[in-house]
C-alpha cells in the first residue's frame, strides 16, 4: 500500500467515506460500508451517470431483482465460464488468485488471459511463495473457481438460483417486454444501476475489488446493418488509446489521437464503441477523474470475452502523481454482437427478436417441407420428429439436396435416408413485409465503486496553508494554528461533492449561531446539501470541510447582523468574497455550475 493510498484510506475511514463492514465481528473481506460522506458521493456519481448516459441519450432505466434462477445463467454461459484461477497454499490453506500472484511478483501485467498450465509453469519458474506464510507454491495445482454466489429460491433445493454477477442479464432476460416499451423500434437503450455479487477469491485494495459492488450498465440494442452512432458529436474528442497491437509490440506505448482519427485508422473498429469512448471521456473529466492519469486499453485476443467482438477498458492510475502507475479498470466498453439475445432465445420460451419492416414488400422463393408422418413414424419411431426437424432445416439451408429420389439427414450422429416424395418438399413464392432480426448489443459497463475510489484518489492532495488570510470580519486570521501546518484537500467537483456548502458562525455567541442556523436552513430549503459547524477555530472548520471536499463555505459574522451579508470562501483557491443573503442561493448555484468563481464575485 503506497503512502498516498494509506493516507486516503485513513481519511476515508475517519471522515466517513468508506470502511470495512462488520468490524465489530472482525470484518469480512470484500464488503465495505459507505459512510455519510461516501454514500452521498456515490449517489452523486450515479446521478451524474444517469444524466449523461440515460437522460441525455434518451434511454430507459429499469431495476431488476438481484437473485435470478439457474436457467438464466445456464443460457448466459456464467455456469460454465465465469471463473477465476484459484491456488490453495498446502501449508496454511489460504486461497489466492493465481493470476494476481503472477502479476504482483513478475513483469507480466495481464496474467488473467494466460492458460492455466502456463500459469502453473510461471509460478514454478519464478519460485513464487504464499504471501501469507511463505510456503513454496511450485507444483501446486491451479483450478477454475466459479465466482457466483449460489442460493435456493423457496424452501428446499429444488429451485437453485444465484445472486447476479452483473446487472446486464436482468436487462437481457426482460428483452421481450422491453422491446414493447420501445414500440419494437431500434435502436434503443436500457440502463440499470445497482448491486452485483462475485465471490472473489482474494478481495483486495479496498473498493477496487469487492464481493458486493455497484454497476451502472447500459445495453444499447441496434440493427447492425442500418443503425449508426452520431460520431460527429465526439470525433474531435482527444483520447489516449493503448491498443492490443501496441501492447504486443516491442516498445509499444499508448497513443493520443481524436476519436475520429482512431476510427479512420481502424484503431477502434466499432463506431459504436468509439462513440461511447468519446462520450465517457468527457464524463470522467466532469466528475473529477484526472485525464493525465487516464487511458483506454484494448483487450488482447487472450483476454477478450467469448461474447465480445471488441472490448476496451477505461483505466485510471490510482497512485499519487509521479509514483509507479497502478492502472485499474473502471469501465468496460464491449461490442457483444447478438450473443446474449440469441442464447436466451435458444433456452427460453420467448421471442428475443425484433420484426424489421421493409420499406416495400418483397416476393421471395421459400423451400418448405411437409413430411408424411404416417411414413416417418413407423420408419423411424421415436426419431420421427427429429427427422422432420432436420428435413426442415436442410430445406432452408440447401434445397439442392432434395433434387434426387432420396435425401439424407443427420440425427444424433446417425445418417438417415428418406424418400423425397415422403418429405413434401416444395418451393413456393411468398410476399414478405419484413423479417425477424436479433439485435446486436453495445455495452458500456461502469464499476461505480472503482470510479468513486478513482475520483477520491485523483482529488486528494496535501499542501501548505501559506500566509494568513483575512477572515469574514476583516481581522487578520490564519487558517492554520501555526505557519507550517498542511491542509488536506479533496478537490471534488461541486456536482459530486457530498456537501455543496458549509455554514459557520464566526463565533457561537451574540446571536451569530442562531443566524447561521437560519442561513443553513434557508440553503437546505433552496435545494443545497449543507453542513453546519460551530466547533473550534474558523481555520480548523475550514480544514475539516476541505478534507471532505466541500467546495464552498459561508461564514456568518457581526457584519451579517448589520447588513445581511456573509463571506463565501472557495475551497481550492481559498479566495473569499462578500455576498448579500438575498442573493446567496443564486450565487451558490452559479458557483456550483462553474459559471463564475469566488474571485469573480
Amino acid at each position: 500500500m503506497t503512502d498516498n493510498t494509506a493516507r486516503l484510506t485513513e481519511l476515508a475511514k475517519r471522515r466517513g467515506f468508506f470502511f470495512q463492514s462488520s468490524e465489530a465481528y472482525g470484518g469480512v473481506a470484500g464488503f465495505y460500508v459507505y459512510g455519510p460522506e461516501g454514500a452521498t458521493l456515490k449517489e452523486n456519481v450515479q446521478d451524474a451517470w444517469r444524466d449523461r448516459f440515460v437522460r441525455r441519450e434518451g434511454h430507459m432505466e429499469i431495476e431488476s431483482p438481484t437473485v435470478m434462477p439457474e436457467p438464466v445463467f445456464e443460457a448466459s454461459g456464467h455456469l460454465d465460464g465465469f471463473d477465476d484461477m484459484i491456488l490453495e497454499c498446502p501449508e496454511c490453506g489460504t486461497s489466492h488468485r493465481a493470476d494476481h500472484l503472477v502479476e504482483d511478483n513478475t513483469d507480466i501485467e495481464e496474467a488473467e488471459s494466460i492458460p492455466i498450465p502456463e500459469v502453473e509453469e510461471i509460478i514454478a519458474e519464478a519460485e513464487l511463495v504464499c504471501p501469507t506464510c511463505g510456503t513454496d507454491l511450485a507444483g501446486e495445482p491451479v483450478d477454475d473457481f466459479n465466482l457466483m454466489f449460489g442460493t435456493n429460491i423457496g424452501p428446499g433445493s429444488s429451485s437453485p438460483g444465484y445472486l447476479r454477477p452483473e446487472t446486464a442479464q436482468g436487462i437481457f432476460v426482460e428483452f421481450p417486454r422491453l422491446k414493447e416499451y420501445a414500440r419494437g423500434q431500434l435502436p434503443f437503450g436500457v440502463a440499470q444501476v445497482g448491486p452485483a455479487y462475485r465471490n472473489e477469491i482474494s478481495p483486495r485494495k479496498g473498493l477496487i475489488r469487492l464481493r458486493e459492488f455497484a454497476q451502472a450498465e447500459l445495453e444499447h440494442f441496434i440493427d447492425p446493418e442500418t443503425d449508426e452512432p452520431p460520431l460527429a458529436e465526439v470525433e474531435d474528442v482527444e483520447v489516449t488509446l493503448y491498443s492490443a497491437a501496441e501492447q504486443d509490440a516491442d516498445g509499444g506505448a499508448p497513443q493520443t489521437m481524436t476519436v475520429g482519427e482512431a476510427v479512420a485508422e481502424d484503431v477502434i473498429t466499432s463506431d459504436w464503441v468509439a462513440y461511447y469512448l468519446g462520450v465517457a471521456k468527457d464524463w470522467y473529466a466532469r466528475i473529477g477523474v484526472d485525464m493525465d492519469r487516464f487511458r483506454y486499453r484494448q483487450h488482447n485476443e487472450g483476454e477478450l470475452a467469448h461474447y465480445a467482438a471488441d472490448c476496451w477498458d477505461a483505466e485510471a492510475d490510482v497512485t499519487a502523481p509521479g509514483a509507479e502507475p497502478d492502472w485499474v479498470e473502471i469501465t468496460g466498453f464491449a461490442y457483444r454482437g447478438d450473443y446474449d439475445l440469441s442464447k436466451h432465445g435458444e433456452y427460453a420460451d420467448e421471442d428475443f427478436t425484433i420484426f424489421k419492416q421493409y420499406d416495400d414488400p418483397i416476393t421471395v422463393e421459400r423451400a418448405t417441407v411437409d413430411p408424411d408422418m404416417s411414413y416417418l413414424g413407423p420408419e423411424f419411431g421415436g426419431d420421427a420428429a427429429a427427422v422432420a426437424d432436420a428435413l426442415e432445416a436442410l430445406a432452408e439451408r440447401d434445397r439442392s439436396a432434395f433434387e434426387g429420389d432420396e435425401v439424407s439427414v443427420d440425427v444424433d450422429g446417425e445418417e438417415l435416408t428418406v424418400p423425397v416424395e415422403k418429405t413434401g418438399f416444395a418451393v413456393e413464392e411468398t410476399t414478405e413485409s419484413g423479417e425477424h432480426i436479433t439485435p446486436h448489443v453495445v455495452e458500456p459497463s461502469f464499476g461505480v465503486d472503482r470510479i468513486v475510489y478513482t475520483v477520491l484518489a485523483h482529488s486528494y492532495r496535501e499542501e501548505d496553508l501559506g500566509e494568513a488570510s483575512e477572515d469574514a470580519s476583516g481581522e487578520a486570521a490564519s487558517e492554520a494554528d501555526d505557519e507550517d501546518e498542511e491542509r488536506t484537500v479533496l478537490s471534488l467537483p461541486p456536482e459530486v461533492a457530498p456537501k455543496t456548502v458549509a455554514v459557520f458562525p464566526l463565533m457561537d455567541k451574540d446571536g451569530l449561531g442562531e443566524r447561521a442556523r437560519e442561513v443553513a436552513d434557508e440553503l437546505r430549503a433552496a435545494g443545497f446539501e449543507v453542513a453546519y459547524d460551530a466547533s473550534g477555530s474558523i481555520g480548523r472548520r475550514y480544514r475539516r470541510q476541505d478534507e471532505v471536499g466541500t467546495p464552498f463555505c459561508v461564514t456568518v459574522d457581526y457584519d451579517t447582523l448589520e447588513d445581511d451579508s456573509v463571506t463565501v470562501r472557495d475551497r481550492d483557491s481559498t479566495a473569499q468574497a462578500r455576498v448579500g443573503l438575498d442573493e446567496l442561493a443564486t450565487r451558490l448555484r452559479t458557483l456550483r455550475a462553474g459559471e463564475t468563481s469566488v474571485s469573480d464575485l
